[in-house]
């Protein structure tokens, strides 16, 4: 079964961190990412830009109209993801928490079951 882990950022909360735990969160990302892909979990994972950097488009009546940012105001925003193949919901859980920003104060990960997957190869199937 296919999972969404999705990490997202408060600036805030970043913000007020040490360097040092910062640089421990960074590293236990590689470390996370080692172990997915040792136990065979591991399908995707991409970090995203910041909200500055994004767009949002819009089509009416035919024309696309794009917008800078992020299309609502929040505190937090998604940084990025990590797409695993779990035997189910309660391993999925678990993984999810081994990713670093799991254990930071204010921040925390998503886990949502994929409902259906396309991938690039033209694989197409449930999640």
């Amino acid at each position: 079964m296919k999972f969404l882990l999705t990490m997202h950022m408060n600036p805030e909360v970043w913000d007020g961190l040490s360097e040092e735990t910062k640089d421990s969160v960074m590293a236990g990302h590689g470390d996370f990412i080692a172990k997915i892909r040792a136990s065979g979990e591991m399908i995707n994972t991409q970090a995203l830009g910041a909200p500055a950097d994004s767009a949002v488009v819009r089509v009416r009546g035919g024309v696309p109209a794009v917008t800078d940012g992020p299309f609502i105001e929040s505190k937090e925003f998604l940084a990025g993801f990590y797409l695993v193949e779990c035997e189910n919901r309660e391993r999925a859980l678990e993984v999810a928490a081994m990713i670093p920003d799991a254990g930071i104060e204010g921040l925390g990960i998503e886990v949502r079951p994929v409902a259906f997957f396309a991938g690039a190869e033209g694989e197409t199937e449930p999640g």
